[in-house]
């Protein structure tokens, strides 16, 4: 059975504590930047599937204003034992170059297929501090 996406995060980064908890750090909304283009040291995207069985491939990607690929991962497996048990996924992009300012969409797709498509908006505003 397919699992459910149950969130999808941005953030600057994730740390994981001894007993297995995950820390998010710098959760985004909007990124203001003083301007563009603007280079993101690092981007983060949590990923959390529940109520599945079986292994499965998860992508995501941040596609520009314009529609087109600013930054894909590599196929990820999330394996889910049953219905009861979570997975999560921690993916870092690197030096992530914001061509302009506008809305950017980030997508989490399962088997090829889009799950999740949520917006995040680039906002060039005076005096923000770099990221």
């Amino acid at each position: 059975m397919l699992p459910d996406l149950q969130s999808s995060l941005l953030c600057d980064d994730v740390r994981q504590e001894r007993n297995g908890k995950f820390i998010l750090i710098g959760l985004y909304q909007d990124i203001p930047v003083p301007a563009v283009p603007a280079v993101m040291g690092r981007l983060c995207i949590v990923n959390r599937w529940c109520c599945g069985t079986g292994t499965f491939k998860q992508r995501s990607r941040v596609m520009r204003p314009e529609g087109t690929v600013l930054v894909e991962g590599k196929n990820i497996e999330i394996k889910l034992g049953g219905e009861e048990e979570t997975a999560t996924s921690v993916e870092y992009f690197m030096n992530v170059n914001l061509e302009e300012e506008g809305t950017y969409w980030v997508e989490i797709l399962l088997e090829n297929d889009m799950k999740l498509r949520y917006p995040l908006k680039v906002i060039v505003v005076k005096n923000a501090q770099g990221q």
